[in-house]
């Protein structure tokens, strides 16, 4: 598309047509088309440079691996709960919370301004701002981020 930038057609298995227009600026237009007509339209969504990449984020993530264990079907998720600055647990050690007692659920890494902590051990000490990745049974990762939670 001359001037405008590159076109990028799709057909799915359950045979929908879309396209893509990725525009010189950086910019995208992602356009759906009608089965019974494939010349015409029915969606068309035009995405900043930001937006697209968020959508190729969620679309393919940059950490998604076969390898990785998918947790759902074995009924366990994995939720980030950020720390509030003025929560109880601010400036407390991790092993303080009883998590894994209380609630079953384990908190596998903590992020912190832009480092992650892998498998914090009992005697870490939290802090406002952190995000704590929990992982556990829905119920227990509730009951965490309830603990956590509190001020």
């Amino acid at each position: 598309m001359p001037g405008i930038g590159v076109r990028y057609d799709l057909t799915t298995r359950e045979n929908r047509h879309l396209s893509v227009v990725a525009h010189r600026e950086g910019g995208r237009t992602l356009s759906t088309y009608r089965q019974d007509d494939p010349d015409e339209c029915a969606l068309s969504v035009r995405l900043t440079a930001k937006e697209a990449e968020a959508l190729i984020g969620a679309l393919m993530p940059s950490h998604h691996s076969p390898a990785l264990l998918s947790t759902t079907e074995l009924g366990l998720v994995a939720e980030r709960v950020e720390l509030s600055s003025v929560s109880y647990w601010n400036g407390r050690v991790l092993g303080e919370t009883r998590m894994r007692t209380e609630t079953g659920a384990s908190i596998v890494a903590v992020l912190r301004r832009a480092d992650a902590i892998p498998s914090p051990a009992p005697d870490f000490r939290l802090a406002g701002g952190d995000t704590l990745i929990v992982i556990g049974t829905r119920e227990g990762v509730e009951a965490a981020a309830a603990i956590l939670g509190r001020e």
